[in-house]
This record gives structure tokens, sequence and C-alpha cells, in this order.
């Protein structure tokens, strides 16, 4: 009986060595993976950055012809402007998402907004624009959030000017 408790301990202690070295490899490629996409860029605001994605060139080159070219950023339309935690999360949802599509290459040709994005959007140009917008909201007080007038069906281009 005290060799199978000595051989299970054993076995025990080889699992949790295994289960270590599992994690340490995985964390490190994710850690190499990381600093190699240059990862801590997309955690800033500078356009550039999403073309980092070569993808992304069709939709960067359509922004740089937009009406919003002077006044925003990609962070400004495209990330969460009511709290640090939406915001941290919406770069870790989308950076998990636009990683794995790319890693593997399945991100489609012509590229779809998620509906979460979206909304991040459409309360991006409420946020920026809601001195303009006021009126409108106002009127439509009890309206609830998808009876809300989208900005994009009428201003879909002014973004990424096409």
């Amino acid at each position: 009986m005290g060799g199978l408790i000595r051989r299970l301990g054993g076995l025990k202690r080889t699992l949790v060595l295994l289960f270590a070295l599992l994690f340490g490899v995985l964390f490190g490629v994710a850690f190499f993976t990381f600093g190699y996409a240059n990862g801590a860029a997309y955690f800033g605001h500078e356009s550039e950055t999403c073309i980092q994605c070569h993808s992304m060139n069709e939709e960067y080159e359509a922004f740089t012809k937009g009406s919003h070219k002077d006044v925003a950023t990609c962070q400004s339309c495209h990330a969460p402007h009511d709290n640090f935690a939406k915001w941290l999360y919406s770069e870790a949802d989308n950076g998990f998402w636009h990683s794995l599509k790319f890693t593997t290459g399945r991100y489609p040709e012509n590229i779809k907004i998620r509906e979460v994005n979206r909304k991040i959007v459409e309360d991006s140009c409420r946020h920026c624009h809601k001195d303009f917008v006021s009126d409108i909201e106002s009127t439509r007080a009890g309206a609830s959030h998808d009876q809300q007038i989208s900005c994009l069906q009428c201003h879909s281009n002014v973004g990424h000017k096409r």
C-alpha cells in the first residue's frame, strides 16, 4: 500500500510539472506573439496602428479621405467613451478576434462590423455630436435603443469615404 501512495505522489508531482511546463510554453508563445505583432500599439490612439494588419489598408485609406481624418482617430469612433473597463474589454475582445482571424487567414475580404462594434460606433457618434443630436434624442426619449434612429443609416460613409 505504501508503494502505491508513493507512486501516486510521484504521478501528482509529474502532472503538476507537466501542467506548469505547458502553461509556461503557452504564456511564452502568447507573450512573444503580442510583442512581435506590436500588440501594445493597439492600446494607443494612433490611426496608423490599424494598418499593421494589411487587411485594414483599404479602410485606413478610406479614413484618410473621409471628413473625420483631421478631428478623430480610429479609436475615437471604434472604442467606448463611457468608462475605462468597457474600453479595455473592447480592446481585448477586438484584439483577440482580429489576431485570430489574421493568424488563421479567415478574415473576410469585405470586412463587416460586428453588432457590438456597430453599437460602439453609434454611441461614439452620439458622444461627439451630442449638441447636434440632442433635439432628435429628446423627441424620441421614450424609444428603446433598437428604435433609435441610426446615425449609420444616413452617414455610413462619413468615417470611411468610398
